[in-house]
C-alpha cells in the first residue's frame, strides 16, 4: 500500500513537471522587467488618457472603452548597456515569433521600425502588441489589454489620439525615445 501512495505520488510529480510550458510569454517578460532599471516602465489604465473637457464622440468613447490597460516596457541604449540591448532584443523577438501571437502589420527596416502583432481573433481581440526598436537608441514593447477590440476601431482610436482628443502625455517619455 506504502509503495502504491509513493508511485502514483511520483508520477503526480513527474506529471506536473511536464505539463509546465517553459515557453516564455510576454506577460512573463514584462513582469521580469518591473524591476530591472535598464527598463523604463509605464502602466495606464485608459481611463486616464481621456482628457478633461475632451470632445470624444460616443463611438470614439465605445472603442476607448473596449481597451482596458496599456503596458509599456522600454528599453534604452546608453554606453554602459550595449552589449545588454542584444541579448534583451532577442529575447523580446522569440517571444514574438511565437505562433500565438498573429502579425497585423511591420513597417521599416532592420535597424528601425515596428510590428504590431495581437492575440484573439481578427474581430475580437484580447491583446494588442507594438514592437517598435531602432538600432541606435533601444526598443520598446506597448501592449493593449482588452475586450474585442477590432482593428478598424484601433484606427479611429489613432485618430482620436492625433486629434488630440485623447491625453496620451502619460506615455511621451517613450516617444522621446522613438522619434523616427
Amino acid at each position: 500500500m506504502v509503495v502504491t501512495r509513493y508511485i502514483i505520488g511520483l508520477g503526480l510529480a513527474a506529471l506536473m513537471l511536464f505539463s509546465c510550458s517553459n515557453e516564455k510569454s510576454l506577460q512573463k517578460y514584462l513582469v521580469e522587467k518591473q524591476d530591472d532599471d535598464a527598463f523604463l516602465k509605464i502602466d495606464v489604465a485608459t481611463s486616464l488618457l481621456q482628457a478633461e473637457g475632451n470632445s470624444l464622440s460616443q463611438e470614439e468613447k465605445d472603442i476607448l472603452e473596449t481597451v482596458k490597460k496599456i503596458n509599456v516596457v522600454a528599453f534604452q541604449i546608453k554606453d554602459d548597456n550595449a552589449a545588454n540591448y542584444d541579448a534583451n532584443k532577442k529575447e523580446i523577438n522569440d517571444i514574438m515569433k511565437q505562433d500565438k501571437y498573429k502579425t497585423l502589420m511591420k513597417y521599416g527596416s532592420n535597424n528601425k521600425g515596428a510590428t504590431l502583432k495581437y492575440l484573439g481573433e481578427e474581430d475580437a481581440i484580447d491583446e494588442i502588441i507594438v514592437l517598435a526598436s531602432d538600432a541606435e537608441r533601444g526598443f520598446a514593447v506597448f501592449r493593449l489589454l482588452g475586450d474585442n477590440m477590432r482593428p478598424d476601431q484601433m484606427l479611429k482610436l489613432m485618430n482620436s489620439i492625433d486629434n488630440g482628443n485623447i491625453d496620451v502625455t502619460k506615455l511621451s517619455s517613450i516617444g522621446e525615445l522613438f522619434k523616427m
